[in-house]
């Protein structure tokens, strides 16, 4: 318990202290194991990571609370499939418990079973229909019909009130999209807002601080200090697909990721792992050789094929495209853009569980874009063209052909017609677009946010001092 609170309150050495003093004292405890594990994860010690938590199963009994936790850290691992056998024992041990209903609910959506998942968190919602994780989840299985769909259900739990305001949080997103798969607009942003306004009032916020720390990187990371800086770990060639969140950074992953040459490792957070190390031990741009080599170790613990390249889609790694460069020479970054309104409607009705704070107010969000739009302007301006690729979702939307032909070549590898195809590809996905990847390139949310002009007022007003009015329109 104290390690997980220390987790939940940042404090990840004291989290790490916490779970160093409970396996002492309990050597075989799945459940102590595992959370040692996890503080290993977080702190980019992922090998170690991996380790502990092959300890803890060899430890399993059939508790189902042990059962779910160390199912839990193999999904962090990435290995879907051993994460779904013990949510199923725990499940088949406690059928009455909603918490592992919904965890084999999000594996199996992490794999594409998405019926058997909605079959989970309708049991889910069976168990508790207060249960706001399940009712999220369950929504995002599919596209919502006119006669089929649970916006009635989910409002009148609302209305009888009762709810934790986690739980409404959960609800408000999940109506909000099902409300927009069938055309109800309004609806959908009103709860949509009013889950935003739930979410904002229980996170904490700092948006000066988070565009301050965009405007130190655009400082420190000028084309003199990339060209100066000793090189890193030259014998490897990651592929790094980052950008803002809900922008088609996971299509991009999936289509590089049909190639027989290339294995995703998803949403690692390695990199951002050493880059914190190498703060905290005031090396960030001393040390180059050793940041790669460590976060190429973090990568091979993901089990990577030994003849394949590998593509890390963690998000916030466009904060760190010219340390990435300076610590992997040869590695690929692709930067994926979207429509500015459009990437901030994505945002803005999507629940990130506590990440991404300045989501949730339409003014905040739309600094943060103009932040992140600088920044992007600067990777562009100080990164060589053969190590950064710009590629525009809609581009890849309106021919995705020539869009693919073009990472394909980007990336120095051979056409293959198998990345036309890479909704058919079995291999699990852990973000947010898991269900979106299932299908064809498909083109109903471009200019989404057109339906909702009148109600991002605030945002576009605040995007319009940047952006030009052409690139709004």
């Amino acid at each position: 318990m104290l390690t997980e609170a220390a987790l939940l309150r940042g404090r990840q050495d004291a989290a790490t202290v916490s779970a160093a003093r409970a396996v002492a004292l309990a050597p075989t405890n799945p459940v102590a194991l595992v959370l040692r594990a996890k503080c290993l994860f977080i702190a980019g010690e992922t090998r170690q990571a991996c380790a502990a938590t092959e300890v803890a199963a060899q430890h399993l009994g059939e508790a189902p609370d042990a059962l779910d936790a160390v199912g839990a850290m193999f999904g962090l691992l990435g290995l879907q499939q051993r994460a779904i056998e013990l949510f199923r024992r725990a499940m088949l041990g406690r059928p009455d418990v909603p918490q592992y209903l919904f965890n084999l609910a999000a594996a199996e959506r992490m794999i594409g079973a998405l019926g058997d998942a909605e079959a989970h968190c309708d049991a889910a919602i069976a168990c508790d229909r207060h249960y706001g994780l399940a009712h999220y989840l369950r929504s995002d299985l599919r596209i919502q019909s006119p006669d089929r769909n649970h916006i009635d259900e989910m409002e009148a739990l609302i209305g009888e009130g009762g709810l934790s305001a986690s739980s409404e949080i959960m609800l408000r997103f999940a109506l909000g999209k099902e409300c927009e798969d069938i055309e109800l607009w309004g609806r959908a942003f009103d709860h949509v807002e009013a889950g935003c306004n739930l979410q904002s009032r229980s996170l904490p916020r700092d948006p000066a601080a988070e565009i301050g720390e965009i405007d130190a990187i655009i400082e420190a990371h000028t084309r003199r200090w990339i060209q100066a800086a000793p090189r890193g770990c030259v014998d490897a060639a990651p592929v790094f697909v980052t950008g803002l969140p809900r922008t088609g950074t996971t299509l991009v992953e999936r289509i590089i990721g049909s190639h027989s040459a290339m294995h995703s490792v998803g949403e690692t957070g390695a990199f951002a792992a050493e880059m914190r190390r190498a703060m905290a031990e005031r090396a960030g741009g001393r040390d180059p050789e050793g940041i790669g080599r460590r976060y190429l170790d973090s990568a091979a613990a993901l089990r990577v094929p030994v003849d394949a390249r590998f593509i890390d889609k963690t998000l916030e790694n466009y904060l760190y495209c010219g340390l990435i460069h300076v610590a992997l020479p040869a590695a690929k970054i692709i930067l994926v853009q979207r429509h500015p309104i459009d990437s901030c409607w994505a945002i803005y009705k999507a629940h990130f569980r506590g990440k991404f704070s300045f989501s949730y107010r339409q003014t905040e969000l739309a600094d943060y874009y103009l932040a992140y739009r600088r920044l992007s302007q600067h990777w562009r301006t100080v990164l060589p063209p053969d190590v950064l690729m710009e590629i525009n979702y809609e581009d890849i939307v309106r021919d995705q052909a020539a869009a693919s032909r073009d990472i394909i070549r980007f990336l120095g590898l051979p056409w293959e017609d198998g990345v036309m195809r890479f909704h058919e590809s079995p291999a699990p996905s852990a973000t947010a677009s898991a269900v979106q990847v299932r299908r064809p390139v498909y083109a109903s949310s471009v200019g989404k946010w057109r339906h909702h002009a009148d109600r991002l007022g605030p945002l576009r007003e605040r995007l319009a001092r940047e952006i030009p009015e052409a690139e709004l329109a």
